[in-house]
């Protein structure tokens, strides 16, 4: 409870703009008292801090050296009073007031602008009178800064529709100002001031998407430990009367199409996840501009998912069908720079014949990475050598297929 009331009187004497009015009894040690200690905390100056001691008529020795002293830092100083006794009228009270501070030996002395009643209401007008022309002008501005923070408030509220004319105004403003802020967040790449928001910096998150789907294919691109088994496979099942070293078209789509099927899953997967961040920029967006306007959110939020629900679906529809093209003709704008890259695989076949040689269980070839050919040892030279003439320009071609799906996709988006 004292806990309480201590917390109680410390929230009101805190304000700047409040007067203390520290009542002290005549009878006490000022310097030990526990409310001089609580206004000390709050106004260590004392500046603000007026000081009232009261039963001046019951304890009078030594009361002028101690309101004379001010050993306790009074700024505001004091004014010592007579209480009421018994059923004495406030008119009575003021006589034997004055009348005690006239005449008695020791309270006589004291000054006479600190002793009575109306010394001390004349002082308090005084002092508010001050502080009111100090705080008054901070008091406005803070009234005004609430006043503007209502006003916004105010104008946040939903504004009623109560025509389809208004309805129409209402959404083709929407709709501008949604234009507007997709332009800058999606087209111009710019943000707001909050920096912390990192969802909504749009071309920072789809450039890490781009890189990470990018990472991925590279990943699905590693050396596999069964180096050469399935070209081996293939020129085996696809040997006939032809020239050596010359292989059927079919032999190199069909390799270029299980490489093709074993990522596939990935450019749909990407495909799916930026356009499910997409929406939700899209959404949030949507909501921020039709605050004002709730009536209006649901069907335009309905709306805008059906839109971008049927335009995802055309986008996969030409993102499969660009994967099935990869798989059936390989083609290249830069022909040039395709055989420069395979002449320079196929030149790290000495790398293979050398680890034959000295029946070395993996080797490191250049381009391509570490590789494993224990499985080699009896492979007949001539098949092999086709085997990893396939496998090389596979390894070139499949750099201009990841080049060009990671490409595409980012000019899409």
């Amino acid at each position: 409870m004292l806990l309480n009331i201590s917390e109680i009187i410390m929230e009101h004497i805190e304000p700047e703009e409040s007067i203390i009015l520290n009542v002290l009894s005549a009878d006490i040690d000022f310097t030990t008292c526990e409310s001089i200690r609580m206004s000390r905390r709050v106004d260590s100056t004392g500046q603000r801090t007026l000081a009232v001691v009261t039963k001046s008529d019951r304890s009078p020795d030594g009361l002028l050296e101690k309101v004379t002293k001010n050993a306790v830092n009074i700024g505001l100083g004091y004014v010592c009073v007579r209480n009421r006794i018994d059923n004495e009228t406030y008119d009575e009270a003021r006589i034997q007031e004055t009348k005690l501070f006239e005449t008695h030996p020791l309270l006589s002395v004291i000054d006479k602008s600190m002793v009575g009643i109306p010394v001390l209401a004349h002082k308090l007008v005084q002092i508010q009178s001050v502080i009111i022309s100090k705080c008054l002008p901070d008091i406005i501005r803070k009234i005004n800064e609430k006043l503007n923070d209502l006003v916004l408030e105010l104008n946040k509220l939903p504004q009623n529709l109560t025509s389809i004319s208004d309805a129409m105004i209402a959404f083709t403003q929407i709709i501008v100002s949604l234009k507007e802020t997709f332009e800058k967040i999606f087209m111009r790449g710019e943000f707001d001031d909050d920096l912390e928001n990192k969802h909504m910096c749009c071309n920072a998150r789809l450039v890490e998407m781009i890189d990470e789907f990018s990472k991925e294919l590279h990943m699905n691109a590693k050396p596999s430990e069964n180096f050469l088994v399935e070209e081996i496979r293939v020129l085996q099942e696809s040997s006939g009367i032809q020239l050596p070293h010359f292989h059927p078209q079919y032999v190199f789509l069909y390799l270029l199409q299980q490489k093709v099927s074993s990522i596939s899953d990935l450019p749909i997967s990407f495909v799916n996840k930026v356009w499910a961040y997409l929406e939700d920029i899209c959404v949030k967006v949507l909501t921020d501009h039709c605050e004002n306007y709730p009536q209006l959110l649901a069907s335009m939020r309905k709306v805008a998912q059906n839109v971008m629900a049927k335009t995802k679906n055309k986008f996969l529809k030409r993102v499969v069908e660009m994967i099935e093209m990869e798989k059936i003709t390989g083609y290249t704008c830069d022909p040039d720079g395709f055989n420069a890259s395979w002449n320079q695989l196929k030149s790290t076949n000495y790398q293979l014949s050398d680890a034959m040689t000295r029946r070395l269980e993996s080797t490191n070839i250049t381009g391509y990475g570490l590789a494993k050919v224990k499985h080699l040892f009896n492979v007949p030279a001539n098949l092999r050598d086709q085997a990893f003439n396939l496998k090389m320009r596979m390894t070139a071609y499949w750099e201009i297929v990841m080049k060009r799906m990671v490409e595409w996709r980012w000019r899409q988006h």
